[in-house]
C-alpha cells in the first residue's frame, strides 16, 4: 500500500503524520512553526509524496521540540510505508540551484541511519526560526526513517534560500530512491537480500 499513518504523543508535543509514498505531492501542514510548514510543503511538493501532518507543541518554550519530534514521526512514516523496500531504487541524489544558494543532497534507505551535514547558514534566524533546527529535523528524520543522508551546501548567501534548497534537495533525492525500480520491482535493492 505504501501509505502510513503515525501518531506520536509527549509530555512535550503531539504529532500526527499521513503519508502516500505513490502520491503527486499533495500537502496539509499545521505545526504551527510557519517557517516548518512552508518546508515541509516543499518536501512533500518536490517528493511527489502526499502528507498531512498536524503538531501540537510547547511552542511557549520553543520550536525545537515540534521541529524534532515532527521528523521524528515522518521519519517513522517513512519508514513505515517502505515496509521491506521491495522494488525501490533506494539511492536517490539531487544537485539543485536556488538563487544564489546550490545543495547537494544524496541519500540512501539502507536503514542505516547516518546525517552528514555540510550546510552552513549565515544567521542565526530565518524570520522567527532558529536556524539551527534546519539541521535537527534532518537528523530526527533520518534517525527514524532510516536513511543515510549526505547533504552539502555548496553555495549560497541567504539562509532562507540555503534552507529551502536544502529541503528541495532532499526531496527531489527521496523521489528518486522511493520510486518503484521496473526492472526491478519484485526484489529487495541489497546483495544481502533484507534492508
Amino acid at each position: 500500500m505504501r501509505k502510513a499513518r503515525i501518531t506520536r504523543k509527549t509530555a512535550e508535543t503531539e504529532i500526527s503524520v499521513e503519508i502516500d509514498l505513490d502520491g503527486s505531492g499533495r500537502h496539509d501542514m499545521q505545526t504551527g512553526v510557519g517557517f516548518l510548514d512552508h518546508m515541509l510543503d516543499q518536501l512533500a511538493r518536490h517528493s511527489l509524496i502526499d502528507m498531512t501532518i498536524r503538531a501540537n507543541g510547547d511552542l511557549d518554550v520553543d520550536d525545537h521540540h515540534t521541529v524534532e519530534d515532527t521528523g521524528i514521526a515522518l521519519g517513522q512514516a517513512l519508514a513505515q510505508a517502505l515496509g521491506d523496500k521491495t522494488g525501490i531504487r533506494r539511492y536517490g541524489a539531487c544537485l539543485l540551484p536556488m538563487d544564489d544558494a546550490l545543495v547537494r543532497a544524496a541519500l540512501d534507505l539502507s536503514a542505516r541511519p547516518y546525517l552528514v551535514w555540510n550546510v552552513a547558514l549565515p544567521t542565526a534566524k530565518i524570520g522567527r526560526f532558529d536556524s539551527e533546527l534546519v539541521r535537527e529535523f534532518f537528523q530526527a528524520l533520518c534517525s527514524h526513517g532510516g536513511i543515510t543522508c549526505h547533504v552539502d551546501a555548496l553555495r549560497g548567501i541567504n539562509s532562507h534560500h540555503i534552507a529551502e534548497a536544502t529541503f528541495k534537495a532532499v526531496a527531489r533525492a527521496l523521489r528518486e530512491a522511493v520510486e518503484t525500480d521496473p526492472r526491478r520491482a519484485d526484489a529487495i535493492p541489497s546483495t544481502k537480500g533484507a534492508l
